[in-house]
């Protein structure tokens, strides 16, 4: 086989079959599962090692701004814009032109990172005040907030090719290596707070310091292992570093189409961003540790998020852009009602476990060191606000890319600004009331009308047809999701999960034995309903 035709070559596997598709979810879905265990052991770990201080504020609102340029740029905006047209080009246009494309978009993003970086370090003063301004009430926790940032900026860089290279690998459906990258980051961070730590408290440095080179450690890491796989691949792209290059790059046709796409993308992850920015400035005017105890609880829920919102997105993005592309609209809509029951039969036993569970849960993570009984209430509390719009939360990871794969982003975009706007309005109300809970709660209501609102577009557009069955398939997961919560209200009342930090090790096991269990009663309990689970693989 030539270099181009193992490059670009399309042969009859190149269509995920219905047994592989599920076989490609289960996978990024494991691989996910791995990188957010060892994310809990990171945040366990930081929580044992700093508590819930200005610093840590600081270190998670200066980890928080690179993140969001992350999210605007890469993983975000620049991903819903790219994979669509490359899975497109890669059905329609040919070889030369495809890589034609991915060396042009890598040269311009390239360009554009280095000059985001370069601004972010000389604004991160304004940056750290427009995020989090409470912070102020710490003049040393403000200040160290600034300096982590400068530290961390570049990470962005380092990021947004990441996003790059994956969305190349995702669309030659090599989901494995972009799916286990963000253990690298875990585990610099966690060799950041186990040894980077100690080592600069000797050193008459603040501790807190260590993570920041944690985070660029497992960038440049993560960047890395990327590297290899995309040459072997023949896919590795050609970044002009010229001035000439980069006008050429600019010119290309694709580039203009990306960047055209990106426009509205670009605001729509905005508007999340923007949502995210204002909750962060809220948080940091209710006191030292509520910026934590929100992040810790967002961790937590980013757990089911991620294991299956994200890993379903992943997989069906470039597979409903090339069903789109080739006008199959039966495969299209089936792929989306696949993806809709899964979110069903797995998210919604997960979003009651947050809810009636969520002091076990944090107790056995986080309440180690300095990490107070009363912060793990307070974390529980935001958990369960959370928990109460996870369904949505995972839901419009599985919608949104239906209007991406067709080339639509407006439509997720005017969805999304109305939702920011019902979402302040909620803070308005909720805040006072329930002060840093209220924030997570707000984010969870609008997450649930945002799914809703993208499923109704999809399927009034024609986009969507729900095949049979749905209405006994919700039954059946209620029913089980009854026996299961009634398991965990009994688990959550029976042990003292915080009286138990003093026996880590029967705290964890009883744990094990929660979780095992609950897997036993729910799926048991859909299996005597009836629920055919083979079929979910089959489909």
């Amino acid at each position: 086989m030539s270099c181009a035709g193992h490059r670009f070559g399309r042969g009859a596997g190149d269509t995920l079959a219905p047994v592989s598709l599920f076989k490609a979810v289960s996978t990024v879905s494991l691989l996910t599962l791995a990188s957010r265990i060892t994310g809990l052991v990171r945040d366990l770990l930081m929580a044992a090692t700093f508590g819930a201080t200005a610093l840590t504020d600081a270190f998670n609102v200066a980890f928080r701004i690179p993140n969001l340029f992350r999210r605007l740029f890469g993983e975000g905006a620049f991903s819903q814009a790219f994979v669509p047209a490359l899975a497109h080009s890669k059905e329609t246009d040919g070889d030369a032109a495809t890589h034609r494309l991915i060396d042009s978009v890598a040269t311009v993003l390239a360009w554009a990172l280095l000059l985001t970086c370069t601004v972010g370090v000389a604004a991160a003063p304004v940056l750290v005040w427009a995020l989090a301004s409470g912070l102020k009430q710490s003049p040393h926790g403000f200040d160290a907030a600034i300096l982590m940032t400068r530290w961390m900026f570049p990470y962005i860089g380092f990021m947004s090719m990441v996003a790059l290279s994956a969305g190349i690998l995702n669309t030659w459906k090599r989901f494995a290596v972009p799916a286990a990258t963000p253990v690298l980051l875990n585990l610099s961070m966690i060799a950041a707070a186990w040894l980077g730590a100690p080592w600069f408290r000797s050193m008459g440095i603040e501790p807190i310091y260590a993570m920041a080179g944690g985070v660029m450690l497992g960038g440049v890491l993560q960047l890395a292992v990327q590297v290899p796989v995309l040459r072997r691949l023949g896919l590795l792209p050609s970044i002009g570093l010229s001035w000439a290059r980069l006008r050429q790059a600019w010119a290309d046709p694709g580039v203009r189409k990306v960047t055209g796409m990106m426009a509205p993308a670009l605001l729509g992850v905005g508007v999340a961003q923007i949502s995210l920015m204002i909750n962060t400035q809220i948080a940091s005017w209710l006191g030292p540790g509520n910026v934590t105890w929100l992040d810790y609880a967002g961790r937590l829920m980013e757990f089911p998020t991620a294991m299956l919102g994200v890993a379903l997105g992943v997989v069906l993005m470039p597979q409903l852009a090339s069903a789109r592309a080739t006008g199959d609209a039966q495969r299209y809509s089936a792929m989306l009602d696949w993806g809709l029951r899964l979110v069903v039969l797995l998210a919604v036993p997960c979003s009651v476990a947050l809810l009636v569970f969520n002091v076990p849960l944090v107790a056995t993570l986080f309440h180690y060191g300095a990490f107070k009984d009363s912060d793990v209430q307070q974390v529980a509390l935001a958990l369960a606000a959370y928990g109460a719009g996870l369904v949505g939360l995972v839901a419009v990871k599985i919608l949104a890319p239906g209007f991406y794969a067709n080339q639509d982003m407006r439509t997720p975009v005017r969805i999304a600004i109305v939702v920011l706007v019902i979402t302040q309005l909620l803070n308005i109300a909720l805040v006072p009331w329930l002060r840093h809970a209220g924030l997570a709660l707000s984010i969870s209501l609008g997450a649930l009308i945002n799914a809703v609102w993208l499923l109704v577009g999809l399927m009034r557009r024609g986009s969507y047809k729900p095949l049979p069955g749905w209405g006994l398939l919700i039954l059946q997961v209620i029913g089980a999701t009854a026996l299961l919560a009634v398991f965990l209200m009994w688990g959550a009342a029976s042990f003292s999960w915080t009286g138990l930090g003093m026996h880590r090790l029967q705290r964890a096991g009883l744990m094990a034995a929660m979780l095992a269990g609950s897997g036993v009663i729910y799926f048991v309990a859909l299996w005597a309903a009836g629920v055919k689970l083979r079929h979910f693989v089959a489909r």
